[in-house]
């Protein structure tokens, strides 16, 4: 089983420790694509109007000139370098031995500077949409797609594909073929604000669980012990299962 999360837009730091040391990185067929992220994201970033090539607030000016020193800046490792409402669900520090195990061989982090990170990956923090158009690369969403879609299918193996991503992280990479057919979307019907703690809930319910399942019937079942679910077939050709998660009263 491979649960697929987005990044956050926020992100811990460290003021000291070794900086990123690519060759380290799970998913080395990814480097070249990395390196190219990288020195575009550094370049529009030292440009006068980042911000607005970033789609960013200007007042974010100490985020973007941390784009300039990802080679220099002290690497994270990713269990910890992403906060906010789902990581917070997610609750990655209190899982115990054996699900954090699990959590670090089931679990991927898309990145539109990293294109895909194991939890025991250490990067350095950046600020990068998969939304936005970096000069000199063109859409971040375009150029992973080629490569994550060498690259992701082994991973899936014969499992099934967890997709709790954003739609804007979505779009780098599609499941195709056999494949789509073991492709479950989670959906937090009518509930916006809480869309994200439910798939952080999720993602936790399936580090903590020993089971694997194989078919979208099986999550289902697995997940209906902690939550209220609704599994719906898929509505066409490469086109995923969606599993409705209520969140939890």
């Amino acid at each position: 089983m491979l649960i697929l999360l987005p990044p956050s837009e926020t992100k811990s730091t460290r003021t000291r420790g070794n900086p990123l040391d690519p060759r380290t990185l799970s998913l080395p067929d990814l480097a070249v694509p990395r390196q190219q992220a990288a020195i575009a994201l550094a370049e529009a970033s030292a440009r006068p109007d980042a911000a607005e090539v970033l789609g960013v607030s200007p007042n974010l000016g100490e985020e973007i000139a941390r784009n300039t020193r990802l080679g220099s800046a002290p690497a994270v490792a990713v269990s910890r370098l992403y906060t906010g409402v789902l990581y917070d669900a997610l609750d990655l520090p209190t899982l115990d031995p054996g699900s954090r195990r699990r959590a670090a061989r089931r679990v991927l982090v898309q990145s539109a500077l990293y294109g895909a990170l194991r939890l025991t990956d250490k990067v350095a923090p950046y600020r990068l949409s998969m939304a936005v158009n970096l000069p000199g690369l063109g859409p971040v969403a375009a150029h992973w797609r080629g490569p994550l879609a060498e690259v992701m299918p082994p991973l899936a193996g014969r499992g099934l594909v967890v997709d709790c991503r954003s739609s804007t992280y979505a779009a780098a990479w599609v499941p195709q073929g056999d494949l789509a057919g073991r492709w479950v979307q989670i959906r937090v019907p009518g509930a916006t604000h809480m869309a994200k703690h439910t798939r952080g809930l999720v993602a936790r319910a399936l580090c903590v669980s020993a089971v694997d399942p194989r078919t979208p019937t099986a999550l289902a079942g697995v997940l209906s012990e902690r939550f209220a679910v609704e599994l719906h077939s898929p509505r066409g050709a490469a086109k995923p299962w969606v599993l409705d998660v209520h969140p939890p009263a």
